[in-house]
């Protein structure tokens, strides 16, 4: 390059003060000091965080996100769950979100089922002691998750119940998560208090699926398991156990929706397998199989924009560079087909954060905005037009039953 167009080539990136403008003249969105007098409910705070920066703007717009995913009437909202939530008692934020209509399904660990079945029952966790190290807690029956124990006790306690619960269930019934924490969940409903809340309860209160694709990852797995080896021992029939019963009912259930939002605390085979049932979907409408393609069969997709996420609140500290599911972000997820693109109106927002820390936020001040109580108080809770509740539940578990012949 000779020296007259490099002189030419290094004006056009000079700042000329003609040039400057206002960021008014772009209409960009200006930030506003966060001023604490004026705020006096949890709404407002995150009002004026939507206008600051960093995290807390994120903390803002996901409350955003979540009211109006909960104000539009034909989004069937899917909450999916990983982490220790439950131990670290935000088993209530579930209940709110179920009693008060934000979510229609949900798909979590076992274990935070698990563990959220020892506090419905009023069993306690404790916080770790100073003054205990690990082994010590080991002799004595504390199970560590970080800074929180888990009594043994608790867990020998749940295996009896479900004993009972699983003693119950005929025989023939060829069994899946979703089946099992309905049953649970009757089971609690049947037996606590009217004001004892716990998730599986309200969940089967409200109708909402709960499915566990890692089922055998868990207590709950893991007690089945026992029931089963007890059932051989004492010469009785055990239960079966079939996971592609939960993943045909949710894929049907998900199939019913004109929308669908996303609500992710964690990430994990929760999150995945909520989400991989787009491209499952998009498949199975087209019969596009493998093997057919293999042998010349053509394959016919329908000219229609395909079924996809169109809202979505990730709350997971994970970072996106160590390449795990848990810290994939929702634009890496429309390259697959399971999230709408926001040239489609999409909606989403992520959330870097402790879900203890920014979760209970986000929801009380989404529920204030939606003039919703959380606690279970209140008539109010949201009502939408989509295909969702019990009588859609059973509806699905009767056609994915007949497809298995079972």
């Amino acid at each position: 390059m000779d020296r007259k167009s490099l002189k030419k080539s290094v004006k056009i990136h000079l700042r000329l003060p003609e040039n400057m403008r206002t960021g008014h003249d772009d209409h960009l969105t200006p930030l506003k000091p966060l001023d604490l007098s004026k705020i006096k409910k949890f709404s407002e705070l995150t009002d004026a965080m939507s206008n600051t920066a960093f995290g807390g703007r994120l903390v803002g717009e996901a409350v955003n996100t979540l009211v109006s995913m909960s104000k539009d009437k034909n989004a069937f909202v899917v909450l999916t769950l990983s982490g220790a939530m439950t131990i670290a008692k935000m088993g209530l934020l579930i209940c709110d979100m179920i009693d008060q209509g934000l979510v229609h399904a949900i798909v979590s660990t076992g274990a935070l089922m698990a563990h959220g079945l020892i506090e419905g029952q009023g069993l306690t966790h404790f916080k770790v002691p100073r003054n205990m190290n690990d082994e010590e807690m080991y002799l004595t029956g504390y199970d560590r998750v970080y800074d929180t124990l888990e009594l043994e006790k608790n867990l020998d306690d749940t295996e009896n119940l479900l004993f009972d619960i699983f003693e119950k269930i005929d025989p023939k019934k060829v069994l899946c998560s979703r089946f099992l924490n309905e049953e649970i969940g009757k089971y609690l409903a049947k037996n606590l208090k009217s004001n004892k809340r716990a998730i599986l309860k309200s969940a089967y209160l409200k109708g909402i699926p709960i499915y566990v694709p890692a089922f055998t990852d868990s207590e709950l797995g893991l007690d089945l398991g026992m029931y089963n080896s007890w059932c051989i021992e004492h010469n009785k029939p055990v239960r079966h156990f079939n996971p592609f019963l939960d993943l045909d009912h949710y894929t049907k259930m998900i199939d019913k929706q004109k929308k669908i939002g996303i609500f992710t605390i964690g990430g994990g085979v929760p999150r995945n397998w909520a989400q991989q049932v787009m491209p499952y979907l998009d498949l199975l409408r087209a019969k596009d199989f493998s093997k057919d393609r293999h042998e010349g069969k053509k394959v016919v997709y329908k000219e229609e924009t395909p079924l996809m996420f169109t809202y979505g609140i990730r709350i997971c500290p994970e970072p996106v560079y160590w390449g795990g599911l848990s810290g994939c972000t929702y634009s890496e997820g429309v390259s697959w087909g399971k999230f709408a693109p926001e040239s489609l109106g999409s909606k989403f927002t992520e959330v870097l954060e402790d879900a203890t820390v920014v979760w209970p936020l986000i929801l009380k001040s989404a529920l204030e905005k939606l003039g919703l109580s959380a606690g279970g108080q209140g008539k109010k809770m949201i009502k939408k037009n989509i295909f969702a509740g019990k009588k859609a539940v059973k509806e699905i578990e009767e056609e994915v039953e007949k497809i298995y012949q079972i």
